[in-house]
């Protein structure tokens, strides 16, 4: 039986002004992958994750969900399938942390239902992963750029989805929430098969964390595989443009400029 793919784009050309993310592309994102999105600024990162989610279109190719065509599937099926992390939040309305939380709800349920203990508990029991417990009835605006940023991936996990599309998971985070959030996602992918996407600018920890790499080489090239195979001083000069070398300590490869 052929393995099972969660998301798959094939001939997939992505383009956003002048720049061209990817060209004649295939991707197959697999339960229990966890990728790390790399390239420098602007080469079309947010592009591709908003693209493979559905938020805007391909320039050529097309991008299958679970072996049917994306643009084949409702928007609330899409939901309860595929989760998008953003980079940035905007909360027009001063909700409660725990009312935040449980917007991830929302594919899941009929036009007028209330969540219900379930959901309700799903939502707790996320908030306590990203070390927000305590913060349940704060108003989203009183939060830190990292607590809120932590409470975005609190929600992506009450929503439940197969895969997992991170963009900047780690952005405002500081040492210690960085390191356990990312230690979620990773188990989320090992533990529970999800699929997961995540961009990332340091190396080092695509490298600990993830089993596969997307570099955007900035030209419509793009090299994809196994980190332990992706991840060397020669691709990362070329995606960056600038000379890298890597130190190996053990289990770990640093990364140093």
């Amino acid at each position: 039986m052929a393995e099972a793919v969660t998301l798959a784009g094939h001939g997939l050309r992505v383009q956003i002004g002048a720049v061209v993310v990817c060209r004649e592309m295939d991707l197959s994102l697999r339960p229990g992958q966890c990728w790390a999105l790399m390239g420098r600024n602007g080469s079309g990162k947010t592009t591709l994750l908003h693209t493979l989610a559905g938020l805007r279109a391909a320039q050529g190719g097309e991008i299958r969900l679970e072996g049917r065509p994306l643009s084949a599937w409702r928007r609330r099926d899409v939901a309860r399938r595929l989760g998008l992390l953003p980079q940035d939040f905007h909360d027009p309305f001063p909700a409660s942390v725990l009312d935040t939380a449980l917007l991830g709800r929302h594919p899941w349920l009929s036009l007028w239902q209330w969540e219900g203990p379930a959901d309700l508990a799903r939502a707790r029991a996320a908030l306590e992963t990203v070390g927000l417990a305590d913060f349940a009835h704060r108003r989203v605006d009183t939060l830190s750029g990292g607590e809120r940023r932590r409470l975005g991936f609190a929600t992506l996990l009450t929503q439940d989805p197969a895969l997992f599309l991170l963009d900047e998971p780690a952005n405002h985070l500081d040492l210690k929430h960085r390191q356990q959030l990312l230690q979620v996602v990773a188990e989320l992918a090992r533990a529970r098969g999800r699929g997961v996407m995540m961009s990332l600018h340091d190396p080092a920890l695509a490298w600990r964390f993830c089993d596969h790499a997307l570099l955007l080489m900035g030209d419509g090239e793009v090299v994809a595989g196994e980190t332990r195979a992706i991840l060397t001083a020669d691709n990362l000069s070329r995606l960056y443009d600038y000379p890298v070398r890597c130190v190996e300590m053990g289990e770990e490869r640093l990364f140093t400029v």
